[in-house]
This record gives structure tokens, C-alpha cells and sequence, in this order.
């Protein structure tokens, strides 16, 4: 059966598991070596069992562990073209790492029994990218965060998914009244910045459509978003369509630091 813990999550850091009972992969590790091995033997993981690692972009929020985990367990690490360029530029990788680039629309790798195929998104990195990953029975997981706005390509690469880890940064009104300087919260509301509740919401109803029965809220900010809003957001928009939580759907929101543990379907 398939496996999925985002095992941290949010502008702090993000790093999630996805696999099953042998073997998996992670997608970004933007914690130190140390955090992600704790996390991952909390809930019985096993890092030896890591085969791959995939980045989604450059920020230090997604890679700030990736030249010692991948050194310490001698993984070859993916990205796009653009992204490993800037990965060697900021000194992320250790000369020895394997990388191996993964273009967006093009062919899937074949990792840790999973097949991975990778998809553009909107963002202010060199160039970014989200991940679909069919799972050895056959189950369909997408990560996509990390992008200003919506785009089709996003769209119809995670349609059809059975589960879709999918950004809600932040709150507008919490945004806009924050602490934040004017050019930050620019760049935050910008379409290469992040997606906020309300523009996750409007998606979920038509994944539900395409046969999505499970959703993770991610990448929320601690300073302009809440767990309980970013919740209430997505939950009123897929039940002002008719749908019923627990029948139609699963709902979460992804904590900083994961509190519910593996997910198993």
C-alpha cells in the first residue's frame, strides 16, 4: 500500500516522504540531515530506505539538508536543469552527489519503485517545478507548492490524482495587515509568489471532479495563515459544492512538523 507523510511543512521548511512498506523517496529536504532522519524514525521510517531525492526548487526552505542528507546516503538527487544549476551556484550539493536532471512534461524517473514525472510551476526560482508520482500499486500522489497562481499546466498535472499536497500559503487579510515589508508581501501576492487559501480553494472542487479523495494542505506561512482558516477555506468550498467530508473526501492541513504521521491508502 501506498505511503505519504509531508514530515515538514511551510516556510520553515518542507520535506515529505512518499513510497511504500520496502522503499521511497523524498520530495525537497529543507531541514537540516539530523531533523529529517528524527522525523522519519518517529514514524518508522527508515532513512537507508530512501532511494532518491527530488527537488522542487533552489529556496533554502526546500534544500537547506540536501548536501548532507544525500551525501550521507549516497542518493542521486533530481531537479530541473535550471534548478541544478543553481543548486551548484549556492552550494547545496557536494561535488560528489549524483545529480540527475528531470525535465517538466517530459519522461518519468524510476525511483524507489515509484515512477515521477515533473511539471512546471510559477514561482521566483531559477526554475521550479512540482511532482507526480505513481506509486508501485498504482496509487497517484502530486506535491505542488510553491507557485504565485494556477496554471493549466499545474492543473492537468495533478488532476486525477488520488492524493494532492497542494499549497495554501497564507491568508490575504492576514497577509496584508502583517508585519511584513511592502516588497515582501509583493512578492508573496505576486502570480511567482505563493498561493493563497482562497485560490486553493477554487481548485479543490474540480480535483474532487477528477476522482482526488484526499487533500494536504501545505506550505502555510506561521506569520499570515492559521491551520483551523486554511481548513475552514478548502472544507467550505468543497461542501458548497456538495460535497461531505469523510465521505467524498479527506481533508488535512499539514503542520509545521508532522503530527498525524504516515498516511496509508
Amino acid at each position: 500500500m501506498a505511503r505519504y507523510c509531508p514530515l515538514f511543512s511551510g516556510s520553515e521548511g518542507n520535506c515529505t516522504y512518499i513510497g511504500n512498506a520496502d522503499a521511497g523517496i523524498l520530495i525537497d529536504a529543507g531541514v537540516s540531515a539530523k531533523r529529517m532522519e528524527e522525523a522519519m524514525t518517529r514514524r518508522g521510517i527508515d532513512p537507508r530506505r530512501i532511494t532518491a531525492l527530488f527537488v522542487t526548487h533552489e529556496h533554502g526552505d526546500h534544500v537547506l539538508g540536501l548536501k548532507v542528507f544525500a551525501k550521507r546516503y549516497r542518493l542521486p538527487v533530481y531537479a530541473t536543469p535550471g534548478t541544478i544549476a543553481a543548486l551548484i551556484d549556492k552550494n547545496y550539493l557536494d561535488p560528489a552527489t549524483r545529480c540527475r536532471e528531470i525535465q517538466p512534461g517530459g519522461p518519468g524517473v524510476e525511483a524507489g519503485g515509484c515512477l515521477v514525472t515533473a511539471f512546471a510551476t510559477p514561482h521566483d526560482s531559477r526554475q521550479s517545478c512540482g511532482y507526480r508520482i505513481a506509486t508501485p500499486d498504482g496509487r497517484q500522489v502530486a506535491v505542488a507548492t510553491d507557485m504565485g497562481h494556477m496554471t493549466d499546466v499545474v492543473r492537468r498535472a495533478i488532476t486525477g490524482c488520488d492524493l494532492v499536497h497542494i499549497e495554501s500559503n497564507h491568508d490575504l487579510e492576514m497577509l496584508k495587515a502583517g508585519p511584513y515589508p511592502y516588497p515582501l508581501k509583493q512578492r508573496i501576492l505576486g502570480s511567482h509568489g505563493h498561493l493563497c487559501n482562497d485560490a486553493c480553494g477554487a481548485e479543490l472542487f474540480g480535483l474532487a471532479r477528477g476522482g482526488t479523495t484526499r487533500f494536504v494542505l501545505a506550505h502555510l506561512s506561521r506569520q499570515n495563515n492559521l491551520p483551523d482558516l486554511a481548513y475552514r477555506t478548502a472544507r467550505s468550498a468543497l461542501s458548497g459544492n456538495g460535497l461531505l467530508e469523510g465521505a467524498d473526501y479527506i481533508l488535512r492541513v499539514a503542520a509545521p512538523e508532522d503530527a498525524y504521521g504516515v498516511m496509508i491508502f
